[in-house]
């Protein structure tokens, strides 16, 4: 019961301050200096719970403000805190729930059972390939057997080139908007024709 309440005041707490004070956080990042990356991070983490703010947009936004190096390592930080955290959360506060959410989706069912045989390459495919959500994909990591630092590496790998496309995307999007958007149309391009061609089933809406 107490990982439960503690999990809830987690959640309330990253939501209402995302939520209330995105554009206070959004100001303090576009000022500069340490504390403008220290928000960034924060605001990241708290993306994941919820899409307070486009992903996107703050890693463009990094990558614009801090440069390509920077903006990488900055964005992947923060996306990595909220992802091992909404993990946790799952595995130890709201495991029953997040059970019955994931039941109302077949396709995520069976996509869980291939933790069964290979979770890093599954969850690394997960991420490379985004054919689930990622907050759903950060709960069925937590509710299956696949050890926190098999997820935590997997997803490490699988972030970095969809955060290196966003972030170069960013920094670019100044000097040149046709070729930021180009960058970014391309790579999306690309994930949708392999989410066609390798995993159509996860495309069809299932009937109730």
């Amino acid at each position: 019961m107490l990982k439960k309440v503690i999990g809830i005041l987690v959640i309330i707490a990253i939501i209402s301050v995302g939520f209330f004070q995105k554009e206070a956080w959004l100001d303090a990042i576009k000022a500069g200096g340490m504390f403008s990356v220290l928000f960034s991070m924060l605001l990241i983490a708290a993306d994941v719970f919820f899409p307070i703010v486009p992903f996107a947009l703050i890693a463009a936004l990094n990558g614009a403000l801090f440069g390509t190096a920077n903006g990488i390592w900055i964005t992947l930080t923060g996306s990595m805190l909220g992802t091992i955290l909404l993990f946790f959360l799952a595995r130890y506060s709201f495991r029953d729930w997040a059970r019955k959410k994931v039941q109302a989706y077949p396709a995520i069912q069976s996509y869980e059972a291939s933790f069964n045989k290979n979770a890093f390459t599954a969850v690394l495919l997960g991420r490379l390939i985004p054919v689930i959500p990622s907050l759903i994909m950060n709960v069925i990591c937590g509710l299956s057997q696949v050890r926190w630092h098999v997820f935590f590496f997997a997803s490490l790998i699988g972030k970095i080139p969809n955060i290196i496309v966003v972030t170069i995307a960013g920094a670019n999007f100044t000097s040149n908007k046709l070729l930021s958007i180009s960058i970014y149309g391309t790579y999306i391009l690309i994930i949708m024709l392999v989410i066609y061609k390798k995993f159509p089933h996860l495309l069809k809406v299932p009937k109730k």
